[in-house]
């Protein structure tokens, strides 16, 4: 198993450098800059501004910079567009609100898609599966940008019960609603993949011989047939944790939440180079490190992958 670690932690390091480098490469070739603008600066401002961001510099030379102040201090640099605020501490800012509300909408789709799949697959084919099949279909139609502005007619304009946006300091009622809207594609889609996997595994030769002997129905689901059913599930619940996040551009648009989505969204619309690529990168360390997370949890549960 050490082996598999560290086989695994050697592919993640080297495919998070790639990133680095590949995101870096692409921002820079878009035309314009952070300081083009509809009335361009004269060209001394604009040259002595460039040279104190180092944006005189060739682009190799930038890249190196910027990687090696990554690799070794962790540091993305200042940011273009906000004054005396470096990308770092505006990460410090948005991301424990983003992670916030997307840890509870993964912790609402797993309890909530699991429950349903395992009833959905345990009653097959009896009014409980069709309720459980139907509500999965309708949450899977409603995705995130589309159940939030619903939400916000419904509870805030409609019945007037949670207010419309804003955070509060991660008060319940600023929650309720970003966590729904988020949550439900995915509770979804984790619904429908445990279903299927249950009915799969309720099939084998193993279950019918543990209801041969006369085991409790409750230890045949628990004991026998959750684990390998949930396989499938746990390979997706690392992109899907990740999504979460990422989809926070969604749900702060909508609710103004000020995570990650709302600098996302302004760096992208101000060219703010530096702060796109921070979250850029955070972005995809976070779903390097949690398909780890998968990838040794399912060596975990199922040891013919580490061989």
């Amino acid at each position: 198993m050490l082996n598999y670690v560290i086989r695994r932690i050697a592919i993640a390091l080297p495919t998070l450098l790639i990133l680095i480098i590949i995101s870096f490469l692409l921002m820079h070739a878009a035309p314009g800059g952070p300081f083009t603008s509809e009335r361009p600066l004269p060209p001394q401002v604009l040259a002595n501004i460039e040279a104190k961001y180092g944006l005189d510099l060739p682009i190799w030379q930038q890249m190196v910079n910027y990687t090696w102040g990554i690799l070794t201090e962790f540091d993305f640099g200042p940011s273009f567009r906000y004054k005396d605020r470096t990308v770092n501490e505006i990460i410090e800012q948005g991301f424990p609100i983003t992670l916030t509300y997307g840890f509870l909408s993964f912790i609402v789709a797993v309890v909530v898609g699991l429950s349903l799949g395992v009833i959905a697959a345990i009653r097959q084919n009896s009014w409980i599966d069709y309720i459980a099949v139907g509500i999965t279909i309708g949450a899977q139609v409603l995705p995130n940008f589309v159940m939030a502005p619903l939400l916000v007619i419904t509870f805030t304009l409609w019945l007037g019960w949670l207010p419309g946006g804003g955070w509060s300091g991660g008060e319940w009622q600023y929650l309720v609603m970003p966590v729904i809207a988020l949550s439900t594609s995915y509770m979804a889609s984790i619904a429908r993949i445990t279903r299927s996997s249950m009915l799969e595994v309720l099939n084998t030769n193993f279950i019918r011989t543990a209801k041969a002997k006369g085991l409790p129905y409750r230890t045949i689901i628990l004991r026998h047939a959750l684990k390998p059913a949930m396989l499938p599930v746990i390979s997706y619940l690392g992109p899907a944790f990740v999504g979460m996040i990422t989809g926070s551009v969604v749900i702060d648009i909508y609710f103004s939440t000020g995570g990650m989505g709302y600098f996302f969204v302004n760096s992208a619309t101000n060219r703010d180079y530096s702060v796109m690529m921070g979250i850029t990168i955070l972005f995809g360390a976070l779903t390097i490190l949690f398909n780890l997370v998968v990838d040794l949890l399912y060596a975990w549960i199922d040891p013919k992958i580490r061989y």
